[in-house]
């Protein structure tokens, strides 16, 4: 097996946390080929999301760090423009295939900048995939993915936003709320990692905190404010 693939599947933190860095930074050109070709059949075999987005951005990072050293500095090559289409229209699978059909032929500084592109889209739309599955999967949240008119909306506007005078608009609904601040991680964490079937690193300390600024506002406040109200059709 591969020494980044053996990373990402390992149990023992210290192995599976080791820096792309220090398996990279001197590797040879060869050894860097060997390991995106490892990656890319093992993401496409992989079930489990965190492994298949941790290949993603290992392969993201070879291409896009390690690999271009290694190329002449004038070398002219094609990059398909089916593929660069597929980019543009976020189709990032179907780009990937394009890209990698091309650098097994002729690998090239250009191709790999396209796949480090690709790779690196397609990581955060796996992502998103999964959080839309997981939202899907809430019967309290099914409604949002099954309507076909307004009137399937479940939601209604409550009567007192519905009753005004005659020379005045309707009431204002405000909503305000705290912003949430994760103390034991650099971001949100726990949400990517319970969506990445790897729960333990989930394992996180979160506050509610009002925010200001320093100089300016004399006290915090929720920073997070939406308004609601009635307007005439």
């Amino acid at each position: 097996m591969s020494q980044l693939c053996a990373i990402i599947i390992a149990d023992d933190p210290l192995l599976r946390d080791t820096a792309l860095e220090s398996v990279c930074g001197n590797a040879s050109y060869q050894t860097l080929l060997s390991e995106i070709h490892a990656l890319e059949e093992f993401r496409q075999q992989r079930t489990n999301l965190y492994e298949r987005v941790r290949a993603l951005f290992f392969l993201y990072a070879i291409h896009r760090f390690y690999l271009p050293a290694h190329y002449p500095a004038a070398q002219a090559t094609h990059v398909p423009y089916d593929g660069y289409v597929h980019l543009l229209n976020r189709r990032f699978e179907e780009a990937v295939a394009l890209f990698v059909a091309a650098f097994m032929r002729a690998p090239s500084d250009a191709l790999s900048s396209a796949l480090a592109t690709a790779y690196h889209q397609l990581a955060f739309q796996t992502l998103a995939d999964q959080v839309r599955q997981s939202v899907r999967a809430v019967r309290g949240n099914q409604w949002m993915f099954r309507m076909g008119h307004p009137a399937d909306y479940p939601l209604r506007i409550h009567p007192r936003l519905l009753t005004r005078d005659a020379d005045q608009a309707f009431p204002i609904l405000q909503e305000a709320t705290p912003v949430r601040m994760d103390l034991s991680h650099s971001g949100w964490s726990d949400i990517f990692f319970l969506g990445m079937d790897f729960p333990a690193g989930a394992q996180v300390l979160n506050i509610s905190v009002d925010l200001c600024v320093r100089g300016r506002d004399a006290t915090t406040r929720p920073p997070v404010e939406a308004y609601l109200r009635v307007i005439d059709e």
